[in-house]
């Protein structure tokens, strides 16, 4: 369940530092202000910047620490409910940064391909995702020993495969009650079936995307490693604070 207006203007009435220790000066260190090239602006970005430098929009870092204190928000309620949040980053900057908050938090997570149907499809999919878990099973237990080396190799290269597509979410059991994005132009499949399926969307847009597609926008450079580990560190520290509680 999302938050409410009224519990929104609850959980944010304390200063961004005090709360979640949002700093207007470290995220300008980490580059978060700098969008795309001006060319490249999407007119629904406006509200959220600040002018243009060298041809670069820039992003008003007092409404992407407002936006940021309003998804922090959510998912700290998200997962003191011990509700799932499933994580997307197929980006190179974005794909390390996901892997290792989804392992630490104990979290799906998507970093390679996104596979059509995920979320619209989701009971093809594990269909997909238990005869993946199987087939590691009978490796582990030695049942594919049985086969000849070539019919070995064969396996090896199918599990290898599906690690790929499915290993961030073979346990993911049911759909998840909300996704994080990065990049949402390039995950927008993602986003497309998310919003079929009512799911809440907590995504970093840069200036060349709609906010207007996402529950919980953040302003912000969703390209600089910096950027994404500045935003990423401080949603680890949310969701590890809200499951000791």
């Amino acid at each position: 369940m999302a938050l409410s207006e009224t519990q929104l203007k609850k959980t944010t009435s304390k200063s961004a530092e005090e709360q979640f220790g949002l700093d207007i000066n470290e995220m300008t260190q980490a580059g978060l202000h700098l969008g795309h090239q001006s060319s490249y602006f999407h007119p629904k970005m406006k509200p959220y910047l600040s002018g243009v430098k060298n041809n670069i929009n820039l992003i008003d870092l007092s409404k992407t620490i407002e936006k940021f204190k309003e998804a922090l928000s959510f998912i700290q309620q998200l997962i003191s409910e011990n509700k799932v949040l499933l994580l997307v980053g197929t980006k190179t900057p974005a794909r390390e940064l996901i892997k290792s908050l989804a392992e630490e938090c104990q979290l799906p997570y998507v970093i390679e391909r996104w596979v059509g149907g995920t979320l619209t499809n989701f009971p093809v999919i594990k269909k997909r995702v238990d005869y993946f878990k199987e087939l590691e099973e009978k490796r582990k237990s030695g049942e594919l020993d049985k086969y000849t080396k070539k019919e070995k190799a064969l396996f090896d290269r199918e599990l290898r495969n599906l690690e790929i597509k499915f290993g961030g979410i073979k346990n993911l059991t049911a759909l998840p009650d909300a996704l994080f994005v990065i990049d949402i132009k390039k995950e927008a499949l993602a986003v497309t079936e998310a919003r079929k399926k009512n799911i809440k969307v907590i995504a970093v847009v840069d200036t060349n995307a709609n906010p207007e597609l996402v529950d919980y926008p953040i302003p912000a450079n969703d390209d600089a490693v910096t950027a994404l580990k500045y935003i990423l560190d401080k949603v680890k520290e949310v969701i590890l604070k809200a499951k000791q509680k």
